[in-house]
């Protein structure tokens, strides 16, 4: 792998840049001018391509890193690479895809997890807050639910944002799959009121605990 492949892409990309896509982006705590559909396109004619992955993380460039996350092979990375890269991702973006695409797929999702949920650091514990998402709706054996509520209904009010939303996601998901301990998840919602007032789009649904807890569960009743 040449440094021109890393470079062809890096131009295709400075192309791709769109001021007004910066702008949207820009509200979300992103930094990059590229659509998300024009870089995934761009990804897929890439393929998987592991070496020129690593190389695009290493440039730094949120929207390189984006593309390297979706060309790269998730299990080729060891738990050190995964854990660096995530301290690496202050952007919001790059850190969902990286945990989302990456993480989950390695077999050091696990391990990660509970290293992640104990660090000092609120953006690397929102990873693995955002982990644990995936193992109370998918796989609940083993999680203790009542200490996770525990946490959430002690630190979640003070959280910073990032943590915060991720916590939050977890209060209502905890509601969302268990029904025995969903009276508890909406009473936490209730009383910490966080994301209360946070503006939701009409047809989607607001992020406050009680109001996605509540209308999930309407949606499966509903069949």
């Amino acid at each position: 792998m040449t440094d021109t492949a890393v470079a062809d892409v890096m131009t295709e990309l400075a192309a791709l840049a769109d001021p007004k896509a910066l702008v949207i982006n820009q509200r979300n705590g992103d930094d990059h001018a590229v659509n998300l559909g024009a870089l995934r396109a761009l990804a897929k004619r890439l393929r998987i391509q592991p070496e020129l992955a690593v190389r695009l993380w290493a440039t730094g460039d949120s929207a390189a890193r984006l593309v390297a996350l979706l060309i790269c092979r998730p299990k080729g990375f060891t738990r050190a690479d995964l854990d660096r890269m995530l301290r690496e991702s202050r952007i919001p973006k790059v850190q969902d895809w990286l945990v989302n695409y990456v993480v989950k797929k390695s077999p050091h999702a696990e391990d990660l997890r509970v290293a992640w949920l104990a660090d000092a650091d609120p953006v690397v514990a929102s990873a693995g807050w955002a982990l644990t998402v995936e193992r109370v709706a998918k796989r609940p054996d083993g999680l203790d639910l009542d200490r996770l509520l525990d946490t959430i209904e002690t630190e979640m009010k003070a959280a910073p944002d990032r943590l915060q939303w991720a916590m939050n996601h977890c209060l209502a998901q905890i509601g969302i799959s268990h029904d025995g301990h969903r009276v508890r998840a909406l009473d936490i919602g209730e009383r910490l009121a966080v994301l209360k007032d946070y503006p939701t789009p009409p047809g989607c649904t607001s992020p406050y605990a009680p109001i996605w807890i509540s209308e999930m569960v309407r949606r499966q009743a509903a069949g």
